[in-house]
């Protein structure tokens, strides 16, 4: 199946609009997984639910023009990227509506992943997020693997191409640096 699937990527590619009918059957309970993971412990009031985000996130995919999609684990990662989008401009516009903060005390870790996070929360790690990414794009890019699509280390590795205990001391490091961002912001006044 994997083969079948980065066959479809390239058709998509070469623009087989037909192809993304076919590609969807394959590829949506792989995406139901990243968005599960991605929602897990959620609170009750979160408005995005796991059909929603494969949905938001698909549709954010297939209608990239020029996709250049490799395989399964690289359309898999691209749509992990497309997940953290959604989610943060959610939480953007959530903040919005709101108009104040709450005090930031956010740990990124994989039992807390999901819109747990409040939406000054997840606004603060894409910020973070952002000024790691002048630093370290590789771990902004292990961190959108690993959190926002919630690949294992073992799926994280074949995506980037690296060693699972390279994996491993990257996640430390990605979690380390972004805890020490977000806990020298300000509070929220």
């Amino acid at each position: 199946m994997p083969g079948e699937i980065t066959q479809l990527l390239r058709e998509v590619r070469e623009g087989d609009r037909e192809a993304l009918n076919r590609l969807m059957p394959l590829v949506y309970d792989e995406l139901r997984r990243l968005a599960h993971r991605r929602l897990a412990g959620r609170r009750g009031g979160a408005t995005l639910d796991t059909t929603a985000l494969v949905h938001e996130a698909y549709l954010k995919l297939v209608d990239q023009s020029r996709a250049d999609w490799k395989d399964r684990r690289h359309f898999l990662a691209v749509a992990a990227t497309a997940m953290r989008h959604l989610v943060i401009d959610r939480a953007r516009r959530r903040m919005a509506k709101k108009r104040g903060g709450e005090a930031i005390h956010t740990t990124l870790d994989e039992g807390m992943i999901g819109l747990a996070s409040s939406a000054s929360q997840l606004l603060a790690l894409n910020e973070a997020l952002e000024t790691l990414a002048r630093l370290n794009a590789r771990l902004v890019r292990l961190v959108e693997l690993r959190y926002f699509g919630g690949l294992t280390i073992e799926e994280t590795a074949g995506v980037l191409e690296v060693s699972e205990p390279t994996v491993k001391r990257d996640w430390r490091k990605a979690r380390a640096l972004l805890y020490q961002m977000l806990h020298q912001r300000p509070a929220a006044d």
